[in-house]
């Protein structure tokens, strides 16, 4: 994970201005271009869309990003009231909560979209595409700006979760179940609780490509301490053995003994058996 340091206010008041003026362009978009792009990114990302009838009847996440997009023109009007009622009906109907005050690029593709809430502050990039249960919210601690900013192709995985004021670098996957609270480089693989940084460099992102078989870090870490551990405990054995020689049968009675019922559930739990 990248040393970030914590924010001052002039720090996330700077931050602010930097995300709004980087995203600008996508505020004042041709409504109709972005709505085009909107359906083409879930055309060529999900093998299930096979006509614009489909997309446009069947696909939640498509209907709140639509719906989303007359909330925020009438928010930025400055209309009172209609544009937050809209986005609960919208949520309703969907399942997808975006407040009318975050700022969406174009391409944007929520898939499935079930449990999905995009906060007031938060700014999201062209090309984006978020699962389902992904939340990009706050952490209670801040004002002003305080959801996160998402650059452009950044993949969010089922349930992750990106909590306040950082920034997540273009082409950057977020893994399944990750909890994100710092800011990302571009180009990365993030997974974990935190998140922590797993790959990093430049690479061609595939849309389709399937999260879930993103390397479980603790069980990673687990397991080399285990094996370590095992390692030590051979070395003093070979020790004891030097000092106080054994006899054949107690031996092989100490061979039978290594393998304990605390080993095994470890290695359960580090192989997943059962599963």
């Amino acid at each position: 994970m990248n040393d970030t340091q914590p924010l001052t206010e002039i720090d996330r008041d700077d931050r602010s201005v930097i995300s709004r003026d980087r995203f600008q362009s996508k505020i004042s978009a041709n409504p109709i271009e972005v709505a085009i792009a909107d359906w083409q990114t879930i055309k060529q990302r999900d093998p299930a869309a096979r006509n614009w009838v489909e997309i446009l009847f069947c696909y939640p996440g498509f209907q709140a990003i639509c719906c989303y997009r007359l909330c925020h023109w009438l928010y930025r009007l400055g209309v009172p009231f209609l544009p937050r009622i809209i986005a609960s009906l919208t949520r309703f109907f969907t399942g997808i909560e975006i407040h009318p005050g975050a700022i969406i690029g174009k391409g944007v593709f929520i898939d499935h979209g079930t449990g999905v809430v995009i906060g007031e502050t938060a700014i999201i990039g062209d090309g984006v595409v978020i699962y389902q249960g992904v939340t990009l919210g706050g952490t209670g601690k801040e004002t002003g700006k305080r959801h996160p900013t998402l650059g452009d192709h950044v993949l969010v995985g089922a349930g992750a979760k990106i909590l306040g004021n950082i920034q997540i670098g273009d082409r950057t996957n977020i893994g399944a179940g990750s909890v994100v609270l710092r800011d990302i480089p571009s180009d990365c693989t993030v997974v974990g609780i935190p998140g922590r940084v797993i790959r990093n460099g430049s690479r061609t992102i595939d849309p389709t490509q399937n999260l879930e078989y993103l390397p479980d870090l603790e069980a990673e870490v687990i397991s080399k301490l285990f094996d370590r551990i095992k390692s030590l405990e051979q070395q003093v054995r070979d020790l004891d053995e030097r000092l106080h020689p054994t006899s054949e049968g107690e031996l092989k009675t100490a061979h039978l003994q290594d393998r304990t019922e605390n080993d095994k559930e470890i290695e359960d739990f580090l192989y997943g058996a059962g599963i």
